[in-house]
């Protein structure tokens, strides 16, 4: 491929909404750090885009600073149910059936769905060791984003759409997501005030007065009388124990890159590794696009999970649904690549805060052990991977995916896009996708009519009329280079 080398001076933002990428871009352009920008896009993606991520969920940093240090920041959830004694004899656990066109799909919703959340504990700890600028100044945009509306775009409409028996199913989310008793629609604007507030007394609370997050004893007895009366698992104990936690990428090589991503416990990452050695096995590869080409990448994606099914790779898999990422390089040679979620939400607000929590403990196909049999206390796996693609110990790329169980898959193809075919950033991203689903291969339009026929003659193909959100979410930086947005998921760019 030919090789993206930094341009100094440009600080980059890639995410899946406008006001993400503006929150980056207006904290970069004020002094900050990529860091700081990273942060602000988390805060102001709450808003923004909240049927896919918030504050009450978890999710993962990769941040490569100037002088070189890696570091994975994982606030992904917990089990919950710490103290809790004997279980909870009525759990607050509701199904819903969300419609996806011709599509349906279940999920467990209510108090007993929550997990124990990390985003918040995340940014502001991130914030704290690696940020310069103050965190009022970092949270300006999301506060300002809160208080004065976001207008939904189109993809946002459609989750909230699709979501309303989810978002509504309380009275404080009823007052956010409706509109004399219809969901908001496309260009009407979300307002948040309380979580303004509650943004704003965070900034404004003095260091060392203790924890500002969820589990400041004011907001861990507020959260905890309300599971406890109502039938969560959630327990000031659980919220006293988050911690994030610091991990050493897991590094790989591939072809003359070298790849660094999620590690363990989460799963993501390691499956990554899987297709990526399984394609570089092959030797060179056939030319983009051709019947052989796309059969391999059908082989790859099958045999990835029959060793994920062999136990090869001991999966324990808690993927996420609704999930979204940001890349941000700044001038300095930072960068950081951000996946966090909230699945689709559990229903409830935290008193005060206009922040509901995840439901990660409450989608079936997730949990095949059964509801509520995990150990208390547990960091839970996940599938998303932010990942730094590197060479000569140069960041070429930062990158990772929304998309559950085709986070990897999504990523894969970028990658190898870029990598074995020399195609730019927005080339690889903006290319067809495929997907192996276990008993079909699920195809995007835009391959060739030939090469699609071949592939059809050997496994099941559904092809797609359109470009899909499906098929994942891939924001990426080329640092000094490129920005790109995935057209899939709502992608956004922003320069300073």
């Amino acid at each position: 491929m030919t090789s993206i080398r930094p341009t100094a001076g440009r600080g980059i933002v890639a995410a899946g909404h406008p006001a993400t990428c503006d929150a980056a871009a207006t904290v970069l352009a004020t002094g900050g750090n990529a860091f700081d920008a990273v942060v602000a896009a988390g805060f102001a993606a709450a808003v923004a885009e909240p049927t896919l991520t918030g504050l009450g969920g978890g999710g993962f940093l990769l941040a490569h600073r100037a002088d070189g240090a890696t570091t994975l920041y994982d606030f992904f959830v917990d089990t919950p149910g710490l103290g809790l004694p004997g279980g909870v004899s009525e759990p607050h656990f509701l199904p819903v059936t969300v419609h996806f066109g011709n599509a349906e799909q279940d999920f467990n919703v209510g108090l007993a769905s929550v997990a124990v959340p990390g985003c918040l504990a995340g940014y502001l700890s991130v914030h704290e060791r690696l940020g310069r600028l103050a965190l009022d100044r970092v949270m300006a945009p999301a506060v300002r984003l809160a208080r004065e509306g976001v207008p939904l775009n189109a993809q946002q409409a459609y989750l909230v759409r699709i979501l309303q028996p989810i978002l509504t199913l309380s009275d404080a989310g009823r007052e956010l997501y409706t509109r004399c008793g219809r969901p908001v629609a496309e260009g009407e604007r979300i307002f948040n005030p309380k979580l303004a507030e509650f943004l704003e007394r965070l900034a404004g609370a003095p260091v060392g007065s203790g924890p500002r997050d969820f589990r400041a004893e004011d907001l861990a007895s507020a959260i905890a009388a309300d599971m406890a009366g109502g039938g969560g698992h959630l327990t000031a104990a659980d919220l006293s124990a988050y911690r994030v936690i610091d991990r050493e990428p897991l590094e790989l090589a591939y072809r003359d890159h070298r790849l660094l991503t999620n590690p363990a416990p989460s799963f993501g990452g390691s499956l990554l590794a899987v297709s990526l050695a399984l394609l570089e096995e092959t030797g060179s590869p056939p030319a983009w696009g051709t019947a052989e080409h796309l059969i391999r990448l059908a082989e790859v994606m099958q045999e990835t999970d029959a060793i994920r099914e062999r136990g090869e790779i001991a999966l324990r898999l808690r993927a996420t649904g609704g999930t979204t990422h940001v890349s941000v390089s700044d001038a300095d040679g930072n960068v950081a690549a951000m996946t966090t979620s909230n699945g689709e939400g559990s229903g409830y607000l935290v008193p005060g805060t206009g922040v509901m929590l995840n439901n990660m403990m409450g989608e079936d196909d997730l949990h095949p052990d059964g509801f509520h049999v995990s150990e208390a206390g547990v960091r839970v796996a996940s599938m998303m991977c932010p990942s730094l693609l590197m060479r000569d110990g140069v960041v070429e790329l930062a990158l990772g995916s929304g998309g559950s169980k085709r986070i990897r898959t999504a990523l894969a193809q970028v990658l190898s896009n870029v990598v074995d075919f020399g195609m730019d950033p927005r080339a690889a991203i903006e290319a067809p996708r495929l997907h192996w689903d276990g008993g079909c291969l699920q195809v995007e339009p835009g391959y060739p009519e030939p090469a699609v026929q071949a592939l059809a003659q050997r496994l099941p193909v559904n092809v797609w009329d359109e470009r899909n959100l499906y098929f994942g979410g891939v924001h990426a930086v080329a640092p000094g280079h490129q920005g790109v947005g995935d057209p899939r998921r709502g992608g956004s760019v922003a320069r300073c």
